[in-house]
């Protein structure tokens, strides 16, 4: 028998959200806010009963019963530290994604909605695979400086799902691989996978690693103490020069790799230089891992928008892959991820976790 599912997605000024039957789309909407509505609530958790009438009234307009669905699933929010896998949303989970345990952000509505919506009609509300999914290993905590330990905050969700649809394309199981995943989006995160778990990985959102589109990633200490204490930035300015307007947008003015490739073509030898540096340091962070996992690696796996770019899929692998084979999946379907992680549960693969 087939499941419906609705699949919820906020962001900062809009939420997605996709209606599934199984694994199929049947169709999807992003729903997009304007400043001046999000502007009239307070905080993040003030916005959820207009956000929830914004989706029961869209999906009143596609004559879509919520009666008929089997779950809902959000994206998960800041919640404290938690292994991978997908959640049963519960009132204990509700309660810190409210207080933002870890931080505020649009993604904490996800499970919040989805536990709104799929009460009244006795269905299941999960999450699944959170940003803040922490599984590493006690060595991997461990920075150089013990007021400065390193956490996991990476793009889990995606690096999870393609670790997940490679093993099940390969008729393996999950957590009998060593993987390395390479995620190049906004952000980068590089991941090691010892028998279904992340075990290290770099810090994506304003840690240590490659530069990405928008994050200078790991940058010399000394430099930065010294820029910090010049009296030329607040700490608000150094905090966006991280992330934000780091690595490509610092160097060159622009996030987008494609924009970075036409400057290529068109003769711009400092694009050229910043794009190599880009591909080196990913590289790098991949032998790394390569480390973690003792040499013993079974696949590596790249992901994220900028794995469409052959060319620079051509030279991580070019550079990397005599550590393993390699697999690209370009992109990252969230919503498919989503809805694949409560399918896992209702179709009995995996049980979903408790928080």
């Amino acid at each position: 028998m087939s499941i419906k599912s609705l699949i919820i997605n906020p962001g900062s000024t809009s939420t997605k959200i996709g209606v599934f039957e199984d694994e199929t789309l049947l169709f999807e909407e992003t729903l997009r806010h304007s400043t001046e509505e999000i502007a009239q609530y307070a905080s993040i958790i003030d916005q959820k009963d207009f956000r929830k009438n914004i989706i029961l009234n869209f999906l009143k307009e596609k004559n879509f019963d919520v009666a008929s669905l089997g779950m809902v699933v959000g994206r998960g929010g800041m919640l404290k530290p938690i292994p991978g896998g997908t959640y049963a949303v519960t009132d204990a989970l509700v309660k810190d994604l409210e207080v933002g345990v870890m931080g505020q952000h649009a993604s904490n509505l996800g499970g919040i909605l989805a536990k709104e919506i799929a009460d009244p009609v006795g269905i299941p509300a999960f999450i699944v695979d959170p940003v803040v999914v922490d599984e590493l290993m006690p060595e991997a905590r461990l920075s150089g400086h013990p007021d400065l330990p390193r956490v996991s905050i990476f793009h889990a969700l995606n690096q999870k799902a393609v670790a997940k649809r490679y093993a099940k394309e390969t008729g393996k199981a999950y957590d009998s691989l060593n993987l390395i995943v390479v995620h190049m989006g906004g952000g980068v995160s590089v991941g090691a996978h010892r028998k279904g778990k992340i075990v290290d990985v770099f810090n994506a959102l304003d840690g240590d690693g490659a530069f990405s589109p928008e994050r200078a990633g790991a940058v010399p200490n000394g430099a930065l103490v010294k820029l910090c204490f010049s009296g030329k930035y607040t700490q608000k300015e150094v905090t966006k020069m991280l992330v934000g307007n780091g690595g490509l947008n610092a160097y060159l003015g622009t996030n987008d790799m494609r924009e970075v490739m036409k400057m290529i073509e068109n003769g711009d030898e400092k694009a050229k230089l910043v794009k190599d540096a880009f591909v080196l340091q990913v590289a790098k962070d991949m032998g790394a891992m390569a480390c973690v996992l003792e040499g013993k690696v079974d696949q590596i796996i790249i992901t994220g928008g900028i794995a469409y770019n052959k060319s620079i899929t051509d030279e991580l692998t070019q550079k990397a892959g005599f550590i393993a084979p390699v697999t690209v999946y370009p992109g990252e379907d969230e919503l498919l991820a989503l809805v694949q992680g409560g399918l896992r549960v209702l179709n009995g693969e995996e049980k979903a976790m408790e928080y």
